[in-house]
């Protein structure tokens, strides 16, 4: 691909094709799933019932996986045409990147443990309230959670957005803009967690960065999620088994 097609020329201004197609996704992207990533379920005639709660959550993250998972793979693969490595997806340096995950004992557990008691959090989480009655499906739920919220996540901020762009913008501006773009969608979540955001961006940005892969910041995510649901639900007197 020579010069000239990865350049675009808007309104008299020549604008990097690469950077422009990252940087105009985020908004785009994000204000598709915000719109419409509750609202799949209505398509379905889900009504406000287990089953509905439980579809409607599904629907949401498998849209935003589609959202941000699938597309931003689609460009990386046929578009930009790059190894998947260059964006995060390989284990990179796994001596680092195992020592990070040290934090999930020493502070994600029991940070989450306390924030479990917050009740704006507890208002909030778990996203499925039909976990209150049927703890049942908690595996099967975070499961989901996991594989197309989580994945799709970290991999379009951590991966696509931060070593998309810090090819040309360097790491540092590259771990502030998708910190800006992760903080944004926690909008509406409770204060303390959208301000969190901003520290977690920047903390996993960094991670990703130095182990050259957002796996790590993946697996730390899962844990703030998944013991975040946990400790809500065991701390309300309600028992999780593994049937």
């Amino acid at each position: 691909m020579d010069k000239i097609s990865k350049s675009i020329r808007l309104f008299g201004l020549t604008f990097d094709l690469h950077l422009f197609i990252i940087l105009i996704s985020s908004p785009i992207l994000l204000s598709l799933y915000y719109y419409h990533g509750l609202s799949i379920s209505k398509v379905l005639n889900f009504h406000s019932n287990v089953e509905g709660d439980l579809i409607q959550r599904y629907g949401q993250f498998i849209l935003f996986f589609i959202l941000l998972g699938i597309l931003p793979l689609l460009y990386v693969l046929f578009v930009d045409k790059s190894n998947l490595s260059e964006f995060g997806f390989g284990l990179g340096d796994k001596n680092s990147g195992f020592k990070f995950l040290l934090l999930i004992p020493i502070l994600i557990i029991p940070l989450m443990w306390i924030s479990a008691q917050l009740p704006d959090v507890k208002t909030e989480y778990p996203l499925a309230k039909v976990l209150f009655q049927q703890p049942n499906l908690f595996w099967r739920y975070e499961l989901m959670y996991i594989l197309f919220y989580y994945v799709a996540w970290e991999f379009y901020f951590r991966g696509f957005m931060l070593f998309g762009l810090a090819k040309s913008l360097g790491p540092g501006v590259a771990i502030l803009i998708q910190t800006l773009a992760s903080c944004l969608i926690h909008l509406g979540k409770p204060e303390g967690e959208t301000l969190g955001a901003v520290l977690v961006g920047i903390v996993f940005g960094i991670i990703a960065w130095r182990t050259k892969s957002f796996w790590y910041g993946f697996l730390l995510h899962i844990a703030i999620g998944l013991f975040t649901d946990y400790f809500i639900l065991t701390q309300s007197g309600v028992h999780i088994g593994f049937n």
